[in-house]
């Protein structure tokens, strides 16, 4: 998957990405980088609205699951089941949100555990970063349902 298909693959399933002009800048085993302008999620104060700066943060991270499923070989549905949102300080410009495992170690049970019964949990976490700070943080609780071999 390149980074420009993700792209393609959230503006057509995912309609607010396309809404917010999500770009992917960087798509890798270990993170995903989702970026967004200003522009079209501004609020009343000028700086990104907080519903913007979450959604980039869940997308980020269930971009991570996807890709990762993905290069796995393997078809699943991912859904959140529960996130947490800290805002440190507001962003005036374009921003970002870089999404990693919590445990890169829980990944082979996570595996096991959608290939056994179908079904398994996984914590992503995502640094949201504007202007070239950290301006909040995010962890999000996702679940995998349906293992089907062949996603690759």
């Amino acid at each position: 998957m390149t980074p420009s298909e993700l792209r393609e693959y959230l503006h057509a399933h995912i309609p607010l990405s396309a809404a917010m002009q999500v770009e992917v800048a960087a798509l890798e085993w270990g993170h995903v980088v989702l970026q967004a302008p200003l522009a079209p999620n501004i609020n009343h104060r000028e700086t990104v609205f907080g519903g913007s700066a979450s959604a980039l943060s869940i997308l980020a991270a269930w971009s991570l699951l996807h890709l990762r499923l993905r290069l796995s070989g393997v078809n699943s549905r991912l859904v959140i089941q529960s996130n947490r949102m800290d805002y440190l300080k507001p962003v005036a410009g374009g921003f970002s949100a870089r999404s990693s495992l919590e445990d890169p170690d829980q990944w082979p049970g996570f595996m096991r555990l959608l290939e056994r019964h179908g079904r398994a949990r996984l914590t992503v976490t995502a640094e949201l970063m504007g202007e070239g700070e950290v301006a909040g943080c995010f962890s999000g609780v996702f679940v995998a349902l349906g293992y089907e071999s062949g996603g690759g």
